[in-house]
């Protein structure tokens, strides 16, 4: 009876971390296909029914997505209630179960408030950063649902000075990463600048004209930044860690994460923003922030073996 309800949690855990992958790239859609208002001013109803009597793309892809949502959120529910009582004894359980909890909340609210009240684009662009955290906080508790048959095997990690600083600072920073390149989706400067990696490869000492140019390029700036400290970070890794294979496997990950992160922005420019690159783009932000905060988990842990071995 217990293997039986082992099994359903790690389903239940498996089918909440893909449904609130779902959740980020379906409020992508909607910011990429402009259909914010498919449902008109209208919450929790579509354009004034339960159920849209009229179905158009931006009806279909809005209405999806609150859907999704409100799907998603049950099994979040359910997966926080039955961690807290099943597994409440690890420390990381309810600390997590209220993160997810208490930030699909808040995106969930920011996005009625767009609907019903309209917000601006820096108010906005907050929004897929909340949801990456409540996804965060559900990915970690199913890695927790799994860890415990020791599938995932991190009781024992020791982590360096160095290599927590880093990791902390990269994780804030990717936050940074994140709310620029939600920035540049919602004043609409994807395509302001048609050359990369400058704006105008033409006049490579150019400054940008205007906001929308700033915006896309501090954007870029910004992902350079990060490509060249996960870089380091992983060198740093691969030669210091690699008889801890969580880490030395974690950054090599982290690595190819934001290299394919780089490719879609890219491809973004060079296809004129194609849909598909563009949510491939948000998948790799997702991961790769996921994996960061893993790594902020097993900082905690260091510092509790560090704790108990003195």
């Amino acid at each position: 009876m217990q293997q039986k309800q082992n099994k359903l949690l790690k389903w239940i855990a498996v089918a909440t971390t893909i449904g609130m992958l779902l959740i980020l790239l379906g409020g992508a859609l909607v910011t990429k296909t402009g259909s914010g208002l498919g449902c008109g001013r209208n919450w929790p109803d579509c354009n004034g029914s339960l159920i849209p009597k009229e179905i158009t793309t931006e009806v279909l892809i809005e209405f999806s997505h609150r859907f999704v949502t409100g799907s998603v959120s049950i099994l979040v529910l359910a997966l926080v209630i039955w961690t807290w009582r099943s597994l409440g004894h690890v420390r990381e359980v309810k600390f997590l179960g209220f993160l997810a909890i208490f930030f699909l909340v808040a995106q969930a609210l920011i996005g009625a408030a767009q609907v019903l009240w309209g917000q601006g684009d820096f108010i906005l662009a907050l929004h897929f950063g909340i949801s990456l955290i409540s996804f965060a906080a559900v990915l970690l508790l199913s890695m927790i649902v799994f860890e415990v048959d020791k599938k995932f095997d991190a009781d024992k990690v020791f982590i360096d000075k160095r290599l927590k600083f880093h990791t902390i600072g990269v994780t804030l920073y990717s936050y940074i990463v994140v709310y620029t390149g939600a920035l540049v989706r919602h004043t609409d400067s994807s395509l302001v600048c048609l050359d990369w990696p400058l704006c105008r490869n033409d006049q490579p000492f150019s400054l940008p004209n205007n906001m929308y140019e700033w915006v896309q390029m501090g954007h870029r700036l910004a992902v350079l930044l990060i490509f060249i400290w996960i870089t380091y970070i992983t060198v740093y890794a691969i030669k210091n860690y690699q008889n801890q294979q969580v880490l030395y496997w974690g950054w090599i990950t982290a690595f190819i994460l934001v290299i394919l992160q780089v490719t879609a922005g890219m491809l973004i420019i060079f296809t004129r923003l194609n849909l598909i690159v563009s949510l491939m783009h948000s998948l790799f932000i997702s991961l790769l922030f996921g994996l960061f905060c893993y790594f902020i988990l097993l900082i905690a842990r260091s510092n509790l073996n560090e704790k108990n071995r003195n």
